[in-house]
């Protein structure tokens, strides 16, 4: 009979040894005080930076006038560099206007457009991509 709840015990000591102390309290045993420490809870993934835009004008401006994309990062270092970009053909092409984040987490980038029609605009800077901003020149 010793033997029987010999096994049984070290039945239950092996279940605890492969599924953790958990099984082991479960079946009435107290959980070993020599446990390794347990690994920490994996960490939330750090934040992604993030743009917002959006164009001063209402949707239609003349060539050449003058309006202000402004935005809020987040996410970002102050001073990171954003950059100005329209899409030609299939392509986003980098456009020279770029600004800095200011230290309140805004931007504002003055633009003038010259060529007449429909263009989509984005900012983009930081590892961050604005959503697409439509801007008709007339």
């Amino acid at each position: 009979m010793n033997r029987l709840k010999y096994a049984s015990l070290a039945g239950l000591a092996a279940v605890a040894v492969l599924t953790g102390p958990a099984v082991a309290a479960a079946a009435g045993d107290p959980p070993p005080s020599d446990t390794a420490p347990q690994a920490p809870a994996a960490e939330a993934a750090a934040p992604r930076p993030a743009l917002t835009a959006k164009a001063s004008v209402a949707s239609s401006v003349r060539a050449w006038q003058q309006f202000h994309i402004n935005g809020v990062s987040h996410h970002m270092a102050t001073g990171t560099r954003v950059t100005l970009q329209e899409k030609q053909g299939e392509r986003w092409v980098s456009l020279p206007a770029t600004v800095n984040i200011k230290h309140d987490a805004t931007y504002s980038m003055p633009v003038k457009l010259g060529l007449k029609g429909h263009n989509a605009l984005r900012i983009v800077g930081g590892g961050a991509v604005s959503p697409v901003l439509h801007v008709t020149v007339r």
